[in-house]
């Protein structure tokens, strides 16, 4: 379906679309576009934002109420970035401003007929990726869902190891990009002075050190998405480079004379409050304008513990399977003590505490005593004993220090003396390793620990090499 009130217009993207094979429909105005839309229900809409008797963003809004499988694309004014913003806002797949480039017309409307008429084969994907039952979770789920069948930059904001990695390859693999490459960067890990070059390439030559040409991240993602992680640690300078690089869909690689088209779908992440960094001045109002179309919240595992048993259960299950072991039975006691922590960590930290207790317990079933938990972290309930990493020590025998309090003053030794006992634990199981011949079956027996715990150990050491 193609809706614009000028007929040349209308002429061009009917040739330019038949001759990729599609059968076309055109409108004027927007109540003939309204009427043909419920008639013919098209695999995809083209509008123009203005229209003699109304607005294209209402065509969206109608569509997306009561057509929402039919993707929608926006014709806006060239350099109208607050049309286009809108568009996306309203729920369009994507925009395209005029005059209308024919190359990129065609990739966008190729692109919008890869998604599936029926969006359910998504959701039923998104229930097995994103586990919980809660209503964050839920909500969290209808998000990813919707915004899968879009092209607009989102943002992603939640507390470090909340999964808001796992939220964008959700929306990504769920979406017309799919098959493309899913491009994964963290902005506070790369040195600023290396930030354009890794972000949009280089040429040979163009500073000491480039030996060749190098395509950058941008390049790499091409036909898929590109995923800024931490992008509240981006250099001001380079907020600017990135902000024309999202406008123009081009980037321009270090040392080149010309800029090259882009084509990828941005998402970014951090944990940090974007909006107060705009107000200190950290970060330029015009890119959280431009990045900030779609907002998606990733609730902490604390707002959502009613899901940290199926949570568990699922974590667990992919650890024995990755490490070839039977999956491990949860205690009853194990459960309860989960779900009273607070789990600063959030899900990451869940995982990791997992991972430990299942590498540590012998037996097919782990209990409250073989979690270890953050000292400094709060329990959700005080009815039963918190289970500790000093409380762990005393059960086994081992000395606890005492401040005038009668609490484990921890805080000043603790660091020290576990980097102590980690290097004679590393002389231990090195020494075990060269007498055994690294036959880890052998080095296992010799130290009486299990294989499955020596390997763990292994991994923690840095000695799986």
């Amino acid at each position: 379906m193609i809706v614009d009130d000028e007929p040349d217009i209308r002429e061009l993207l009917d040739i330019t679309l038949s001759r990729m094979g599609l059968e076309t429909f055109t409108a004027a105005t927007l109540g003939e576009a309204r009427a043909s839309v419920a008639e013919v229900q098209p695999s995809l809409c083209l509008t123009d934002m203005r229209l003699p008797d109304g607005n294209g963003i209402s065509l969206v809004e109608y569509i997306q109420h009561d057509f929402p499988h039919i993707p929608v694309a926006m014709i806006t004014a060239h350099g109208s970035v607050e049309a286009a913003i809108s568009a996306l806002k309203a729920g369009a797949f994507d925009f395209i401003s005029k005059p209308i480039e024919l190359d990129t017309l065609r990739k966008l409307v190729t692109s919008a007929l890869q998604l599936e008429g029926d969006p359910s084969r998504a959701n039923d994907a998104v229930d097995h990726d994103l586990i919980g039952s809660g209503a964050a979770i839920q909500q969290l789920r209808s998000q990813i869902t919707k915004l899968a069948r879009s092209q607009a930059p989102v943002h992603i904001h939640g507390e470090s190891g909340s999964g808001k990695e796992v939220v964008a390859r959700l929306i990504h693999n769920n979406g017309p990009r799919a098959s493309g490459a899913f491009v994964a960067v963290n902005c506070g890990a790369i040195p600023p002075e290396l930030m354009e070059s890794e972000l949009f390439g280089h040429t040979k030559g163009s500073f000491t050190g480039a030996s060749q040409d190098k395509i950058g991240l941008f390049q790499a993602a091409a036909g898929g998405t590109l995923f800024l992680d931490e992008v509240a640690d981006l250099p001001l300078a380079m907020q600017v480079k990135l902000l024309r690089a999202i406008q123009e869909k081009a980037i321009r690689p270090v040392g080149a004379n010309a800029e090259l088209a882009t084509d990828v779908r941005l998402l970014s992440a951090t944990h940090k409050n974007l909006a107060n960094e705009v107000e200190a001045g950290r970060f330029r109002n015009d890119l959280f304008y431009r990045i900030n179309v779609i907002d998606v919240y990733v609730p902490s595992l604390r707002e959502r513990i009613e899901d940290v048993p199926e949570l568990a259960e699922a974590l667990l299950d992919r650890i024995a399977r990755v490490d070839g072991n039977d999956k491990p039975k949860l205690d009853k006691s194990a459960i309860t003590a989960l779900c009273e922590y607070e789990f600063p960590g959030n899900v990451r930290e869940l995982e990791n505490m997992l991972e430990r207790a299942l590498a540590l317990s012998d037996g097919s079933t782990i209990t409250a005593g073989d979690l270890q938990f953050s000292t400094t972290a709060p329990q959700r309930s005080t009815n039963s004993r918190p289970v500790s990493r000093t409380t762990a020590d005393e059960s086994a025998g081992g000395p606890a220090t005492l401040d005038g309090t009668g609490l484990p003053d921890v805080k000043s030794a603790y660091g020290d003396l576990e980097g102590y006992l980690e290097s004679i634990e590393k002389q231990i199981i090195s020494k075990a390793l060269e007498e055994t011949r690294w036959n880890r079956t052998a080095t296992a027996k010799l130290l009486g620990i299990s294989f499955r715990s020596l390997r763990y150990r292994l991994k923690k050491l840095g000695l799986e090499d």
